[in-house]
């Protein structure tokens, strides 16, 4: 049935979009799904709704916490890929780095939310692009010479040494996004959806943090005291004390001066950590409790704020034009794929936290081809990563109960405008090892429970999904173990062959994605064993005939009343007429 129109001889429906009600021919008024929505709205809480705008000044104030949110997560991927890049501790250009992430993240953001599936997300830097970049870089031909031949060349040889790299990665990023960008303008979602199942998120979601326990764990060990203190006071903060209430002042012109009592603990306890644990480490710094030059000290890599300019605009080919290569782009492919899987699953829970109506497929289409545009710019960029839907700033949204498209607007504006000062970015760089450590530790382990929660709607009595998870996960752990182990094992003769074939199988996430995939569509299994029917509810999308309700929360900010008015005549003629 044509959205906006019921038809029916006897009983002709006609409802214009965003309507408040439905007129039928005999004079009944029937409830829409626009009053459904507004009554959600009320008794949900939402102080303001995806179409609602809310002051500039808190929209600022707002925008300012999200960037807040998303900076933990995007300052935690440099500590891992500049030393896989053979970056020293104390280059400058890791500022240069961080802030080419957040211009990127800022663009993309603004797209997403202006122009894509139009819902209040935050797209930037993912840890699920680090896996696949880590089995490129792991190729022999990539892998850092010693620390000493490091430290024996000349500052321009040494920023070639990570730029080639770099190139490398760029180029493998933006031409595996193509594939995602293809995968939202042909609308392939719904012919996914068929095969990505419950038992196909879960190896490959969890083993992007299950993969990435080696470094958390040699950042956590430069002292395990700090780290084991970071862990602890993320705790305390996230899930002891979340609902305790500080007191702060408040004024009004209304009201005057009052006590306004403040989420501090549930809004920032990753902040908070990182300040508190922060000021630890410049403590034992200070008392000479930590030898010259321990990862723990606050003072040794403070020449990165000094040599770090202002003002800087990253540009595409910054780093020089992206090299491409066949082993880079399909193992990158990976990333993108697991990225996809995220976004999708974000997209129906986004909406529902906004009490808005479900995302119809177009609009999923449109949500996924940005996200691959973005991935492909930030690629061009040089920011060695991707871009993906940030759960943190979905969970923000329940929060604070601002589920406002104009806020992340703004939020992108902020952090186009913090990507340009270099300093800012620097500030995050030098942040003790530990403590970073520590907080791998914590996001890691979220990452893999993310993924595992995918298992609620599946049968777990079921030997037969146990199977599949248990070997999905722990073979896709061994085998690229073997393969950086045993890096020269694959000989096909041909050397490209070779080099494709050792990605695959050294990138844990496509191993598990792959394995899941096949073991769960081959091996038999009924829906409801195989959580089909629950998970089919759970990501239920709106189709483009079941729309007609659907006010203007996912149409294009410009050009729709000429679009509408043209498909609202279409309707009427084929009503009538046929």
């Amino acid at each position: 049935m044509d959205p906006g129109v019921t038809a029916s001889r006897n009983d002709l429906v006609l409802t214009g979009f965003g309507s408040e009600e439905t007129v039928t021919e005999n004079g009944n008024i029937t409830t829409t799904k626009s009053e459904e929505l507004e009554e959600k709205k009320n008794n949900s809480g939402i102080t303001y709704g995806i179409d609602d705008n809310p002051p500039w000044y808190l929209c600022i104030f707002i925008a300012l916490q999200h960037y807040l949110t998303m900076i933990g997560s995007i300052v935690s991927i440099p500590f891992i890929l500049t030393p896989a890049l053979c970056m020293r501790d104390d280059d400058p250009a890791r500022s240069e780095i961080v802030c080419t992430m957040i211009f990127v993240t800022g663009l993309v953001t603004w797209f997403q939310a202006t122009f894509g599936c139009r819902l209040p997300i935050v797209q930037g830097g993912t840890i699920s692009f680090l896996v696949p970049t880590l089995a490129i870089l792991n190729l022999p031909q990539w892998r850092c010479p010693e620390p000493e031949i490091v430290d024996a060349m000349t500052p321009e040889n040494r920023t070639e040494l990570w730029q080639i790299r770099m190139r490398e990665l760029s180029g493998a990023i933006a031409v595996s996004a193509i594939f995602q960008l293809l995968i939202g303008l042909f609308g392939i979602v719904g012919m996914l959806l068929k095969y990505i199942t419950p038992l196909t998120i879960v190896p490959t979601v969890s083993l992007v943090g299950l993969s990435l326990f080696e470094n958390a764990a040699r950042a956590a060990s430069q002292h395990w005291g700090i780290a084991a203190g970071t862990i602890m006071m993320v705790t305390l903060f996230s899930q002891l004390i979340r609902e305790v209430h500080i007191p702060v002042p408040g004024y009004s012109f209304g009201k005057g001066f009052r006590i306004i009592w403040f989420q501090l603990f549930k809004l920032f306890p990753v902040l908070l950590t990182i300040l508190l644990m922060w000021g630890v480490c410049g403590m034992m710094t200070h008392f000479e409790h930590l030898p010259v030059g321990h990862p723990a000290r606050t003072d040794i890599k403070l020449k990165i704020i000094e040599q770090s300019p202002w003002f800087r605009l990253p540009y595409p080919g910054q780093w020089g034009i992206p090299t491409v290569t066949a082993a880079g782009v399909l193992g990158m492919l990976a990333g993108v794929l697991a990225c996809t899987v995220e976004s999708i699953s974000f997209y129906p829970t986004t909406a529902r936290m906004c009490v808005a109506p479900p995302p119809p497929v177009h609009a999923i289409n449109r949500g996924i081809a940005i996200e691959g545009l973005g991935t492909i710019l930030a690629g061009i960029w040089g920011s060695g990563n991707g871009t993906n839907t940030f759960g943190e700033n979905v969970a923000a949204i329940g929060v604070t109960k601002i589920g406002s498209r104009r806020v992340i607007q703004y939020a992108s504006f902020l952090m186009i405008f913090l990507g340009l000062t270099t300093k800012i970015g620097a500030v995050f760089i030098i942040i003790p090892q530990p403590v970073v450590g520590g907080m791998f530790c914590v996001m890691f382990g979220i990452i893999v429970a993310f993924g595992l929660s995918a298992l609620q709607y599946v049968d777990m009595n079921s030997s037969r999904n146990l199977f599949v998870v248990g070997f999905s996960i722990f073979f896709s752990l061994v085998l690229p173990k073997w393969m950086q182990a045993h890096p020269h094992s694959i000989q096909t003769g041909n050397e490209i062959v070779d080099s494709i074939i050792t990605v695959l199988l050294s990138t844990s996430i496509m191993v598990g994605g792959i394995t899941g995939c096949l073991l769960d569509n081959f091996v038999p299994g009924t829906p409801e064993e195989r959580g089909l029917i629950k998970w089919q509810k759970e990501i239920e999308f709106t189709s483009n005939k079941d729309d007609a309700d659907i006010p203007s929360t996912y149409d294009f900010p410009v050009g729709m009343g000429f679009l509408k008015r043209y498909l609202q005549c279409q309707r009427l003629f084929t009503v009538i007429y046929m």
